[in-house]
C-alpha cells in the first residue's frame, strides 16, 4: 500500500463563519414510504397512540435532525393542504400527479407537526405554487401560526391543537422551473408569484423566514439567469435562495464521483455571485442566505421505480440502498456546506426515511441505518460551532471534468461551549494512505480525544436489515497531537473524523 504526504494548516483567522444548526436538517414528502410505513405506521409494534414509530423517532434524534422540510417537493405543487386536516375518516384520497400514487391524507400538518416536536425537529413547511398561490399560503400560515380568533386559527384549535404550531420556515413552492412540475412557471412568472405570496405570508406572521425557490438544478439551461431574475422580483421579501442537486456513479466512474462535490462546490459560489450581485444591483443592505434543501445521492432506484404501476398507496419508490461509495460522496457533501457555513444556513438531506434515506424501514419490522447514516451523523453531531478553512497541501489525481482532484478533502469546526475541535477529512486516493501533517497554529492546549475512522474493502458493500453493521465507522484511528503538531494516517477511500478537545 502506497503513502503519499497531505499537509494542511488551521488557524482561528481562517473562519468561514457560525454553522447554523439548520445545516443538518432533512426532508420528509408523501412519496414513496417515507410518511406511509416510514414515520407513520398505526398498528405496528412501535407505533405511538398517534401511528408514528418510535424506532424510526429514536433513529431521528440520534441523528439530531433540527428541522424537517415537508409535505415535497414535487408532491407539494399540486397539494391541497385542507385535506389532511379534519376527521381522518373525512379527508379524500386523491391521484398524486407528481408520483403517480394515491394520496391517503391521514396525515398533514397537524400530524406532521406533531411528530417533528415527538422527533425534537421544527418544521420547514413548503406552500403550493404550483396549481395554487397567495391565498392557499396566507390561509395556511393562519390555521398553522395564529393563536386563535380567525377563521382558519379558530379551524385549527376545533381540530384538537390549542396552541399554534409556530412554524417558523417556509418554502415558496418547489423546484418550479422544471417542466416536470406541476404548474411550472418562467423566472418572470414565479417570481412575480413568490413575491406577492410572500407579502401576504409575513403579513399574517411578520416573524416567519422565506425560502424562494432557485433552479431545480446547475444543469438547467436556465441556470444561472432564473437566480437572478427571481431575486429581482422577490429580494426584498425572501430571506434565502434555495439549492438542489443529487449526484450518481451510474457508469462506474469512481474517481469521477468521489470529485462531484467540486461540482456541488461551483454551484454554491454561483448562487452567492449572483445573489451579490442583486444586492448590488437593488443597493439594499439585506443579503441573501443559501437553503440547500435537497441534496444527497440518488440514482440506484431508478430502473426499479419503473416498474412501480401507478396509483398503489406508499409504493417503494427511491429506495436506494446506499454503497460504503455513497457515504465517502455524502460525508464529501457535508465537508463541503460546512466549507460555506456563512451562506448556506439551511441544507437539508433528502430524505429522511425510506425514499433515498440514511433510515429504513420495514413494514410491520424493524429498522436499520444505512452507510450514509454515520457521515451524517458525525456532522450533526460534532460539526457545530464555527467552521474553519484549511489550507490543504494534497496531491492529487487527473479528471476530465474537474481537472486535478485533490485526494484531501478537508474541513474544520470549533465548539467552544464543549471545548472541542473536529477535523472531517476524506481521503479521496483508491490505493494510498494520506499522511497528514498538520499544524494547528493558535489553536492551542488540545488533545486527541478520537479519529473516528469509516473504511471498507468493497466499494459497494450496504447494510441492511439482515447485515446491518457491515459498514461502520471505528474509532482508534492513530491521530496523535504534539503541541500544536497533528499528525495522522488516513486510510485509502476513508472518512476521517478526528476530533480534539482542551486538556482537562
Amino acid at each position: 500500500m502506497l503513502s503519499r504526504p497531505a499537509t494542511l494548516i488551521l488557524h482561528q483567522d481562517q473562519k468561514v463563519g457560525e454553522v447554523d444548526p439548520r445545516l443538518f436538517g432533512s426532508f420528509i414528502e408523501h412519496l414513496g414510504r417515507a410518511v406511509y410505513g416510514g414515520i407513520y405506521e398505526p398498528g405496528h409494534p412501535q407505533a405511538d397512540a398517534d401511528g408514528f414509530r418510535q424506532d424510526v423517532i429514536d433513529l431521528v434524534k440520534e441523528l439530531n435532525v433540527p428541522v424537517v422540510r415537508y409535505p415535497g417537493g414535487n408532491f407539494v405543487s399540486g397539494y391541497n393542504w385542507e385535506d389532511g386536516i379534519g376527521p381522518k375518516t373525512a379527508r379524500p384520497r386523491r391521484l398524486d400527479l407528481a408520483w403517480q400514487t394515491t394520496e391517503t391524507n391521514q396525515v398533514g400538518v397537524d400530524e406532521f407537526s406533531a411528530w417533528a416536536r415527538k422527533a425534537g425537529a421544527g418544521v420547514m413547511m413548503a406552500v403550493n405554487l404550483g396549481t395554487r398561490g397567495p391565498d392557499a399560503a396566507r390561509n395556511l400560515v393562519e390555521y398553522a401560526n395564529h393563536p386563535g380568533g380567525s377563521y382558519w386559527s379558530d379551524l385549527r384549535r376545533a381540530n384538537g391543537t390549542a396552541d399554534p404550531h409556530g412554524i417558523k420556515l417556509w418554502c415558496l413552492g418547489n423546484e418550479m422551473d422544471g417542466p416536470w412540475q406541476i404548474g411550472a412557471k418562467t423566472a418572470d412568472e414565479y417570481g412575480r408569484t413568490a413575491c406577492e405570496t410572500a407579502k401576504v405570508m409575513k403579513w399574517v406572521d411578520p416573524t416567519i423566514e422565506l425560502v424562494a425557490c432557485g433552479s431545480s438544478s446547475r444543469a438547467m439551461s436556465t441556470f444561472p439567469s432564473w437566480e437572478s431574475t427571481v431575486l429581482d422580483h422577490t429580494y426584498e421579501h425572501v430571506d434565502y435562495l434555495s439549492l438542489h442537486t443529487y449526484y450518481g456513479n451510474r457508469d462506474g466512474d469512481t474517481p469521477n464521483f468521489l470529485a462531484r462535490s467540486l461540482d456541488m462546490d461551483q454551484f454554491i459560489r454561483t448562487v452567492i455571485a449572483i445573489a451579490d450581485t442583486v444586492k448590488a444591483k437593488k443597493r439594499s443592505k439585506k443579503t441573501i442566505n443559501l437553503s440547500f434543501d435537497e441534496w444527497n445521492v440518488w440514482f440506484h432506484s431508478n430502473n426499479a421505480d419503473k416498474e412501480i404501476k401507478p396509483w398503489m398507496v406508499a409504493p417503494p419508490l427511491l429506495e436506494d440502498h446506499y454503497t460504503f461509495e455513497d457515504a465517502l460522496v455524502v460525508g464529501s457533501m457535508l465537508i463541503t456546506l460546512l466549507k460555506h457555513a456563512d451562506r448556506v444556513k439551511i441544507a437539508c438531506l433528502a430524505q429522511l426515511v425510506n425514499v433515498i434515506a440514511p433510515i429504513m424501514t420495514i413494514q410491520g419490522g424493524g429498522s436499520w441505518r444505512q452507510t450514509i447514516f454515520y457521515p451524517f451523523l458525525h456532522a450533526s453531531r460534532f460539526g457545530r460551532g464555527k467552521a474553519f478553512n484549511v489550507v490543504v497541501q494534497s496531491p492529487t489525481y487527473p479528471n476530465a471534468e474537474f481537472g486535478e482532484v485533490p485526494y484531501l478533502d478537508a474541513v474544520a469546526t470549533q465548539d467552544e461551549e464543549r471545548g472541542t475541535v473536529t477535523l472531517f477529512a476524506l481521503n479521496r486516493s483508491m490505493d494510498s494512505t494520506l499522511a497528514l501533517d498538520g499544524m494547528l497554529g493558535d489553536f492551542a492546549g488540545y488533545r486527541v480525544l478520537d479519529h473516528i475512522t469509516m473504511t471498507h474493502p468493497d466499494l459497494k458493500a450496504t447494510n441492511s436489515f439482515d447485515h446491518p453493521e457491515t459498514v461502520l465507522p471505528q474509532t482508534g484511528g492513530d491521530a496523535h497531537l504534539d503541541g500544536n503538531h497533528l499528525t495522522a494516517n488516513l486510510p485509502p477511500l476513508s472518512w476521517n473524523v478526528i476530533r480534539l478537545a482542551t486538556q482537562a
